[in-house]
């Protein structure tokens, strides 16, 4: 782990600390009050505190290490030309249609409540919608209430992490710059899990106005090089209480596992923060991911992780919308599978129709699709498949079975609207007059084929998001169209086709056929 020091510095420290620690009787490091329903954010700086703060900015490699306490005072920065938080985006109005003045007169501290309550349980044509809402680049609220300037950009940060989708939270927290802690804790987490924490350490190090803790400072000096600087900060740390035993043990093995070999290994925190997660993958004990907030799989995307780990990551993203279909795709035919059953038969049921299709062989196509439906379904990752193989099944002379099956994947992929079979398809009626829009007249046979008919014959905006759209409250009307349709897919029915109706008057026909395509073909209800 490049230039270490000496054991017996740390075997040092380690009995120094111990004293320090029984003579201050257990003191408690400081905790921070939790910022939002993101319970798993690392410690890695500390918030606004008062003057005679016991936390030092992060020393230049060339400055000595700290050895002791510095007091600093609280540090409000706001760099000339940088819009507030609420304001940044990475999709422009262009791009997504929707108006710059999305919120309109809304409170902040309320919508962003609203997007963390927010189902992300989501049929794949409402996580793209939600996606768009949380990446817009539009206007601030304009309410008299509108909070921080960042209450609303934090909220749709959090959502893009429990959807797992790092990339894009990424790109946000780098418009939106480091020089809030509030956004920092968060960039410096992405980092952590998308394995770039070096480019953040350099980060915090140019930050004075950032107080990072003793447990943040001691990874960035080790990441950094500065093997010396970090256990004596270690030291430091432990003496005065800011670093508690649980994090004393793993950092003192990270710095130097030599010393612990051996040792039995150190128990694994329910819950790790990512800085955490990472430190025991340092350590040589890595933390399976599958019992870890979603954010976690994007790590088991890594090249140095086993391709079975790596698929299995990619499929849970995918069901959120984090991980594009070419990239699912990408993963299930890397190679040969050496192996059956499970996920194995899962990517020799992909590869048999991506080599049929690549073939244009239609009968090794029909072959082909029954397994490869059945195993896409098994994991819910019908819709990024469908946006793969379905636009061009249409131009195969496919009968029978096989033919229902290619049209349901025409009409669930993105390009639903030129969904074309070689012969009748009756079951699939109304989903052709839904993609085509010409519902008018059908004849439903079920509820729930009644309810999209109802939603897509209506007009106007429903009684129930009226204020909403008459107030100017476009987005929260979108949330709200979002909630009812997850209701209504559940039971509610008279809900879904008040969703429907609700995301067609706000010109959002698009989104709206997709959803009552993925609600018909799916058959993902309650």
């Amino acid at each position: 782990m490049g230039n270490r020091v000496a054991h017996t510095t740390l075997a040092a420290l380690a009995v120094m600390g111990a004293a320090a620690q029984a003579q201050e009787s257990g003191a408690q490091a400081p905790v921070n009050a939790p910022l939002s329903a993101i319970d798993w954010l690392s410690d890695s700086v500390t918030m606004p505190a008062p003057s005679g703060s016991a936390v030092a900015p992060l020393p230049r490699t060339d400055e000595p290490a700290v050895t002791d306490s510095a007091a600093i005072d609280t540090i409000s920065v706001a760099p000339l030309g940088r819009p507030l938080p609420d304001a940044v985006g990475i999709l422009p109005v262009s791009v997504t249609g929707l108006a710059a003045d999305l919120w309109g007169p809304a409170d902040a501290p309320e919508i962003a409540r609203q997007i963390r309550a927010t189902d992300t349980d989501l049929p794949p044509a409402l996580l793209d919608l939600l996606y768009t809402l949380l990446l817009a680049e539009v206007n601030p609220p304009e309410g008299a209430d509108a909070g921080s300037g960042h209450d609303v950009f934090l909220a749709r940060v959090d959502k893009l992490l429990e959807l797992g989708a790092l990339d894009q939270a990424d790109a946000l927290l780098a418009r939106a710059g480091p020089e809030n802690p509030d956004i920092f804790r968060r960039w410096f987490d992405v980092s952590l899990l998308l394995g770039t924490e070096n480019e953040m350490c350099a980060v915090l190090r140019k930050t004075p106005e950032l107080s990072p803790t003793f447990t943040a400072r001691v990874f960035c000096l080790a990441r950094t090089g500065d093997w010396k600087a970090a256990v004596l900060t270690l030291g430091t740390g432990r003496a005065l209480g800011f670093i508690s035993p649980e994090e004393d043990a793993l950092l003192a093995r990270f710095l130097d596992p030599d010393l612990f070999e051996g040792e039995p290994p150190l128990p694994v925190p329910a819950r790790p923060s990512p800085l955490e997660f990472r430190l025991f993958e340092a350590i040589g004990q890595p933390i399976q991911t599958a019992a870890l907030p979603l954010a976690f799989a994007q790590s088991d995307l890594r090249a140095n992780i086993g391709w079975k780990a790596r698929i299995i990551a990619g499929e849970r993203l995918a069901r959120s919308g984090a991980v594009t279909a070419n990239q699912l795709l990408g993963l299930y035919t890397e190679r040969r599978a050496a192996a059956s059953g499970g996920v194995w038969d899962r990517v020799a049921a992909v590869q048999a129709l991506d080599h049929a299709y690549k073939a244009r062989d239609a009968a090794a196509i029909a072959a082909a699709l029954p397994d490869f439906w059945r195993q896409i379904k098994a994991v819910e990752v019908e819709v990024p498949m469908s946006n793969i193989f379905g636009p061009a099944l249409g131009s195969f002379a496919l009968e029978g079975a096989a033919a229902v099956l290619g049209l349901k994947l025409a009409l669930l992929s993105d390009q639903f609207a030129q969904a074309r079979t070689a012969q009748p398809v009756p079951e699939l009626g109304l989903a052709l007059a839904v993609a085509r829009g010409q519902v008018a007249g059908f004849a439903a046979r079920t509820p729930p084929e009644a309810a999209v008919i109802a939603g897509f014959e209506a007009t106007g905006v429903p009684e129930r998001a009226r204020v909403l759209v008459e107030q100017g409250r476009i987005g929260e009307a979108i949330l709200r169209a979002i909630a009812l349709f997850q209701n209504g897919a559940s039971g509610n029915l008279a809900e879904l086709s008040d969703a429907l109706a609700l995301l067609r008057a706000l010109g959002l026909e698009q989104p709206a056929r997709r959803a009552a395509l993925e609600f018909l073909l799916l058959e993902r209800r309650g």
